[in-house]
């Protein structure tokens, strides 16, 4: 079997004859490579949400592709070279395990995230939330800032207490509905939301991966809808709601979609 440092190199010599002889490569900048970058990373996320092993190791070749690619035109602007990322990233590894590679005893996961939150911060961090991107999806986001913070004793002590906290967000919420305060309505609506994905850590689901298999499921079913209506000879447009209704039920009662 080749060894993986072999590949990494064929790799790398690919990328550097790609960079002098390809007219597509040679004109890559690392913005023009960003929002490739941003698609793959996606591309990625839903292979991963469909349990897709043939697309995970395809999608984790665009972005080792991707990574050595940066480095290659950083090496060009004498920014930093290939070498210096990985040796980089090593480094942080080992300072950051100290329970691997120094005398710090830990007795389970939580105690190694919160060793890491202390490290960053004596690295320089001023905030144990730092670190979290700007442009993170909401959902995403609110689950790694609740992850951080709780990496500091912030953390409700039971999944009872966050349910509690979502029925008085709710509660919350119907009464600003019910003074139709739009502004103060997202405000609510988000706190529940947040109070939501907090709830789904507790129970030990991804609150972004849950959705998007719903979102998933709904595709799937409403196209089986809409088929379902043109065996009929009909249109949705043109259908009551009672009728869509049934035909979603029906559609339901008969899923083909993953659960």
């Amino acid at each position: 079997m080749q060894e993986p440092g072999t590949a990494f190199l064929r790799l790398v010599t690919i990328m550097d004859e790609l960079r002098e002889k390809c007219p597509w490569d040679k004109k890559q900048t690392i913005q023009s490579l960003r929002h490739l970058s941003i698609e793959e990373t996606y591309e990625l996320a839903d292979a991963i949400t469909d349990n897709d092993w043939k697309g995970i190791k395809e999608e984790l070749g665009d972005l080792l592709l991707h990574i050595v690619f940066y480095a290659k035109i950083a090496t060009e602007e004498n920014q930093f070279t290939l070498q210096e990322v990985i040796n980089g990233v090593c480094e942080k590894l080992i300072v950051r395990h100290p329970h691997i590679y120094a005398d710090v005893s830990v007795n389970n996961e939580e105690d190694v995230k919160q060793n890491w939150e202390k490290i960053k911060l004596k690295e320089g961090k001023k905030s144990v939330l730092g670190g979290v991107p700007k442009s993170l999806p909401a959902m995403v986001k609110a689950m790694r800032l609740q992850d951080k913070s709780k990496q500091v004793g912030f953390e409700w002590e039971h999944t009872g207490q966050v349910w509690e906290k979502v029925e008085e967000e709710m509660k919350e919420l119907q009464e600003v509905v019910a003074a139709g305060d739009k502004d103060r309505i997202e405000d609510e609506l988000g706190d529940l939301f947040f109070s939501l994905v907090n709830y789904s850590r507790f129970l030990q689901v991804d609150a972004e991966n849950a959705l998007e298999r719903t979102n998933k499921k709904f595709i799937s079913r409403f196209t089986q809808m809409e088929a379902a209506a043109t065996a009929q000879n009909k249109f949705l447009h043109d259908m009551s709601l009672e009728e869509m209704d049934a035909l979603w039920n029906e559609v339901k009662k008969n899923s083909r979609d993953v659960k």
